[in-house]
């Protein structure tokens, strides 16, 4: 478990001098895992008397902790070998007819080198580390202090499979212990200590430093993913010193008893953590390549769009015609709204042509087996049909789930679908669905589970009724069998916190709340904001992450609105819909959704489907059979 730890089968003494007043270690026994470095058990007493140097090995540590009264060694086994060393200088020097004069000198030269070449290796690391571990703060806002201060839960790392370490979180949770910087130090060099996990929040966790007990007062939050976050044992086999925090050094005198007996039995992270983290952040996608995607002013067709950059799975889509690059899309690589060079016309989807008519240089097509691969169906027996009705979450008002009609069947399981009473005359709002997605649901969905369906716009017999509204149109709700019916063990709450992109807004990833669960259905509140900003999304959806996500990834987290902007936006809120629906030729409908960030700029609103199609394993019975 605590790999880079050895036995301490042998020289337990080496925690004090022989005149030193320090308490006496017990023997301990040889499969007992101890801090090691450099083949040199190490104790942890309190610094007070500053850092020394290893003339030996170069190990670098607290003063106290190292043998002899001159305090020039690590430990008896450096003493034994310098000593050894200088007999064989001494000897060679005599015989060269030189004296000895200068030995020491050379004898450090060795620890210099070592020194240097460890903080060159450190440095390395810190600069690989860096480049997929840029933190981006936000000012005025943090995670830990919001989840302290309201006692808020979030949702653990692993309800988020697309994101980094979703599939291998493993056991990390509270009690783990962890080596961390010690910032309650004096010292001019940068020295580490051990600390245990309090609360995890996502990616975040809440540490205390051990020995802290049960005092909260040094507690800090911080990325367990971050480049300064290492198992236990990292020290000893990188060479850098544990110190014990200023605050505790009065508490104990002999440091590594105190840490044999707390770190026993205890668990920290894999040793290859930070690498699994590394390469769970690397991205298929790369800029230039290219794809089709919604077109975001016309939903009902596809455009080509070039990867402009790649940000934790998410893709800055720039449209091929965009010449100042400006006309650009936001979605996650596992999108269901991307799709490989030629799919609009394999299924018979709409596809804006464009006027470009060769690739710009240094573009390519994205392979198709980079993309989210949906399941396959069967539509050899009865199947969707045209005209159909259903229920489905309205992509241009993700807060409400509608009464919708299929327009028109594609080929490989997509459909075309239509909001009734708010579709324009020309089709240019229709929207496609794999026949797969959470996101359409069979009549009477919204009646068995106490949702509220919005009926068709002008439709003048309320409380609607399915049973008149079919009579009423003729038609027949497609058949509840041919439905996804999966629900994954998917881990939410409702309460918990979480990352979740503005899907109306799609390039801000906001601070959010789950607020109701629907099966495999989540309600997701924006902080701060009024619930008609609410938006329906998948448990699978690659839209939503983990508390710390955007930290870890590099990505800009929106804060919870504060009191003046929700009250401005709340009294321009109708003259916001108005003017957004005339951005739609044709289109009638009134939304409820605005952007959140209403001095951010003037750009266009966005408007995309707001759940994944990504398949799970389970089960669940909440259709209810339609009526006749």
């Amino acid at each position: 478990m605590f790999d880079g730890y050895d036995s301490c089968s042998e020289d337990t003494s080496s925690s004090s001098s022989s005149d030193e007043s320090e308490e006496e270690v017990s023997p301990l026994p040889s499969s007992l895992p101890i801090i090691k470095n450099n083949g040199q058990v190490y104790t942890y007493p309190d610094g007070k008397s500053g850092m020394a140097t290893c003339e030996m090995c170069g190990m670098v540590g607290v003063r106290d902790a190292f043998y002899s009264k001159t305090k020039r060694f690590c430990s008896v086994s450096c003493s034994r070998s310098y000593s050894s060393n200088s007999k064989k200088a001494s000897i060679l020097a005599r015989l060269q007819g030189k004296p000895p004069t200068k030995k020491a000198k050379v004898l450090q030269k060795q620890p210099l080198v070592a020194k240097l070449a460890a903080y060159a290796q450190y440095q390395a690391t810190l600069q690989n580390q860096a480049k997929t571990k840029a933190a981006v703060p936000v000012e005025g806002f943090s995670w830990g202090n919001y989840i302290n201060s309201n006692s808020f839960t979030a949702a653990p790392v692993t309800c988020f499979k697309h994101a980094p370490m979703g599939t291998c979180w493993g056991d990390i949770a509270e009690g783990v212990r962890v080596e961390v910087p010690n910032t309650d130090c004096s010292l001019p060099t940068k020295v580490f200590w051990i600390a245990g996990i309090v609360k995890l929040a996502g990616y975040n966790a809440l540490l205390r430093y051990e020995g802290f007990e049960n005092d909260s007062s040094l507690d800090f939050w911080c990325n367990i993913c971050g480049s300064d976050i290492h198992p236990v044992g990292w020290c000893a086999t990188s060479g850098k010193p544990l110190v014990p925090p200023r605050t505790i050094q009065h508490k104990y005198t002999n440091w590594k008893a105190f840490l044999v007996k707390r770190l026993t039995g205890a668990k920290t992270l894999p040793p290859d953590f930070s690498q699994k983290v590394s390469e769970s952040m690397q991205y298929p996608f790369k800029t230039s390549m290219r794809v089709e995607v919604v077109d975001k002013t016309h939903l009902c067709r596809t455009r080509v769009a070039v990867v402009e950059s790649v940000i934790g799975g998410r893709l800055r889509l720039v449209y091929e015609e965009s010449e100042d690059k400006t006309d650009d899309f936001w979605c996650h690589m596992y999108s269901p709204l991307i799709h490989h060079i030629g799919w609009s016309r394999s299924i018979g989807h709409r596809f804006k042509r464009s006027d470009i008519t060769k690739k710009q240089d240094g573009h390519f097509d994205a392979p198709p087996h980079l993309f989210l691969k949906v399941k396959e169906v069967d539509a050899a027996g009865e199947w969707f049909k045209e005209g159909m009705k259903l229920e489905a979450i309205d992509p241009l008002n993700l807060s409400a789930i509608c009464v919708a009609t299929i327009r028109k069947v594609l080929a490989d399981g997509y459909l075309m679908i239509g909001i009734d009473g708010s579709e324009a005359a020309d089709g240019s709002d229709w929207f496609c669905y794999h026949a797969t997605s959470p996101s359409i649901f069979p009549v009477g969905f919204c009646e068995i589970n106490m949702i509220e369906l919005t009926p068709p716009r002008g439709y003048a017999k309320l409380p609607f009724k399915w049973f008149d509204y079919l009579r009423e149109t003729d038609s027949i709700a497609a058949p509840v069998k041919l439905f996804n019916k999966e629900v994954p063990n998917h881990g939410f709450h409702v309460g918990m916190k979480l990352e979740a992109v503005d899907l109306m807004e799609p390039r801000l990833v906001c601070v959010a709340t789950v607020t109701r669960i629907i099966h495999r259905l989540l309600r997701i509140h924006f902080d701060g904001w009024e619930d008609e900003y609410d938006q329906w999304v998948d448990c699978e959806s690659p839209d939503l992450y983990p508390v710390g996500w955007c930290q870890l990834t590099g990505y800009q987290l929106q804060p919870p609105a504060p009191q003046s902007s929700r009250d401005s936006q709340s009294s321009s809120s109708k003259q916001k819909k108005k003017a957004k629906s005339q951005q739609y030729k044709g289109h009638k409908k009134m939304t409820s959704l605005q952007l959140k960030e209403e001095l951010l700029d003037g750009e266009e609103y966005n408007f995309l489907q707001g759940a994944s199609d990504q398949e799970s394993n389970g089960s669940a019975s909440y259709y209810i059979k339609q009526e006749p």
